[in-house]
């Protein structure tokens, strides 16, 4: 197993299942243009904006996920992720933002970009509707793969791109330890409610659907940051 696979075998089968909208998220032109640093200024203004408020629903739905836990070790793991968002990740974007004259309270307001309503919804809905593997199925795509991009492009970024500090944000050590967590979890809730063979459950299929749904938002996502404003 790889180091971007974060040692859970569930995500590792979840990815292989969704494996073209996965690389159509992962190697995005937009991640490129972060990499070589020709993604234009106002399309990163535009993307964190937006992801600001995808994190604030974000935040929610795993909170949710405290909720929908069976064991203290989910709550836990499900209350520091959204202790990680809320506190720590959705800071970069204040903090970009303020440089460019944008407040928090612009941020937290913003008008939200269909594309967002839309994955957003569906991750709320997932869980909902489900129990928490329905919803970690929903949410992975985004933790997996912020992890992996940022990881990817340390290793591959133009040494002036502007966007380093995005980069290190989600290939630093605090992120990837979210990664880590996360990967554990997910693979011990697997085994709990689906048995010593998750592959084989009849809901299977339907969690692998789940992701692959999400990684489809994931990359709409991408796509909305590239036309920018309306």
């Amino acid at each position: 197993m790889s180091a971007l696979d974060y040692s859970s075998t569930t995500f590792a089968a979840w990815r292989d299942a969704a494996k073209g909208p996965w690389q159509d998220y992962t190697q995005h032109a937009y991640v490129k243009g972060l990499g070589d640093g020709t993604l234009p200024k106002a399309n990163f203004l535009h993307y964190l904006i937006q992801d600001y408020v995808f994190l604030v629903h974000f935040s929610r739905a795993w909170a949710l996920a405290v909720v929908k836990s069976n064991t203290l070790d989910e709550m836990k793991t499900a209350a520091g992720t959204v202790d990680a968002l809320v506190n720590h990740e959705m800071q970069l974007h204040v903090e970009t933002c303020a440089k460019e004259g944008i407040s928090e309270d612009q941020l937290f307001n913003a008008v939200e970009a269909p594309e967002n309503m839309a994955y957003t919804r569906f991750v709320m809905d997932a869980g909902l509707s489900g129990d928490f593997l329905d919803l970690m199925a929903a949410l992975a795509p985004c933790v997996f793969g912020y992890g992996v991009i940022g990881r990817t492009l340390s290793e591959t970024a133009a040494p002036d791109t502007p966007y380093q500090e995005w980069i290190d944000t989600y290939s630093g050590d605090d992120y990837q330890g979210v990664c880590l967590s996360v990967g554990e979890m997910i693979d011990k809730a697997a085994q709990a409610r689906l048995g010593d063979n998750p592959t084989n459950n009849p809901r299977w299929k339907s969690l692998c659907d789940t992701f692959t749904k999400a990684t489809r938002l994931e990359v709409g996502f991408w796509e909305m940051a590239m036309r920018g404003h309306p």
